[in-house]
């Protein structure tokens, strides 16, 4: 059974959402403090002036904070998710040691078992050297 695409990937939808939000947010409140500012220094609001102060703005914090973040949260995911040895050291070898205990307690019903959890967590499989070497064994 395939989920939807919204459940699948609700975590990325609220991020998402959630920076949307902020970012209009930012330009909304910003707008607020330049027509005041403008007002103060008794200059004329211009709408043109106003995006390039935001869009400086803007691009200076995803600079300074967003895109460290980003690169240490996005690219760690992708590297976890693309398998790379760092990430997938531990899980292994944890994924291996339980499926040679199951198949040490029930030979019959592992196969399947193995299976439907693989069904279950689409996408992301054990590492089947371990089994396969179990059944050999048999």
């Amino acid at each position: 059974m395939k989920r939807s695409i919204w459940k699948r990937y609700g975590y990325a939808w609220v991020t998402g959402a959630l920076f949307f939000i902020t970012l209009s947010g930012h330009w909304i409140f910003g707008w607020f403090a330049y027509v005041n500012e403008q007002q103060a220094l008794q200059q004329p609001v211009e709408v043109g002036a106003y995006t390039v102060q935001m869009m400086r703005d803007t691009l200076e914090n995803w600079q300074s904070e967003f895109l460290q973040l980003i690169w240490q949260v996005a690219g760690l995911a992708i590297l976890l998710h693309v398998g790379s040895p760092q990430s997938k050291e531990g899980d292994d070898r944890m994924e291996a040691k339980i499926d040679a205990i199951l198949m040490a307690v029930d030979p019959k019903k592992a196969d399947d078992l193995l299976q439907k959890i693989d069904e279950e967590y689409e996408g992301r499989h054990t590492d089947t050297r371990f089994v396969r070497l179990l059944q050999n064994e048999r």
